[in-house]
């Protein structure tokens, strides 16, 4: 099978079924950065009711810098891990000042890909995934994330190797996709996930995309 044929046609038939996605408004790439730390093992109203609360307390990512470490742990807190979250803020929040003299990220805009990625994966805390989400929809840059929901979903469909770890996910999946899919399609294998080809119990008898599916076609034998 192409793989490369093959993601393309499962593309096509996410936007047949759910459209061109659209994802909240998209924020600054240092917002992008916290959000996105903010949103490890919780959910997107978890995630953003943390965010506007960290705002709310500290209007300037100076100031979250710069403030005592359980004030930032107190404002996040419906994130979860609060305690790791926290200190990763303004860790990174550090390591850019330090860098750049300013906290801000647009440079990374005058990057190739992977070189960007490069840069933001050296903060303490900040992987693959993390990276590509910022430069993804805050940059506009051709990054393809992986999240759980993207990686367990592209295995069953048979996309990337079965065997393939979450970090090599990353740039065999960027192969596969042309750049200018990888923003709706990233989105529509995340509702995919959530809403169908769940952990679980995947609901494949109603998947749209059941006829292209490995695991369905491995239950059905």
């Amino acid at each position: 099978m192409n793989k490369k044929k093959h993601a393309i046609n499962i593309h096509q038939a996410l936007v047949d079924e759910f459209g061109f996605p659209d994802w909240r408004p998209h924020l600054s790439p240092v917002g992008e950065l916290v959000s996105t730390i903010l949103s490890q093992n919780t959910n997107d109203s978890n995630r953003d009711a943390a965010y506007n609360s960290l705002q709310e307390q500290f209007p300037t990512w100076e100031q979250v810098r710069d403030a005592p470490e359980e004030l930032v742990i107190n404002a996040i807190r419906t994130a979860g891990l609060a305690n790791q979250k926290g200190p990763a803020i303004q860790n990174a929040l550090r390591t850019i000042s330090e860098e750049r003299g300013a906290i801000e990220l647009d440079f990374l805009s005058s990057m190739s890909t992977q070189e960007a990625s490069n840069w933001l994966e050296k903060l303490k805390g900040v992987g693959p995934k993390t990276a590509a989400i910022v430069l993804l929809f805050s940059l506009g840059m051709p990054a393809f994330p992986v999240d759980t929901h993207v990686f367990r979903v592209t295995g069953r469909l048979g996309i990337r190797p079965e065997g393939m770890t979450a970090n090599k996910a990353h740039q065999f999946l960027a192969r596969q996709f042309p750049p200018e899919t990888f923003y709706p399609v990233h989105l529509n294998l995340i509702r995919l996930g959530r809403e169908i080809c769940k952990a679980r119990k995947p609901l494949c008898i109603s998947c749209p995309l059941n006829h292209m599916c490995d695991y369905y076609e491995n239950l059905t034998k």
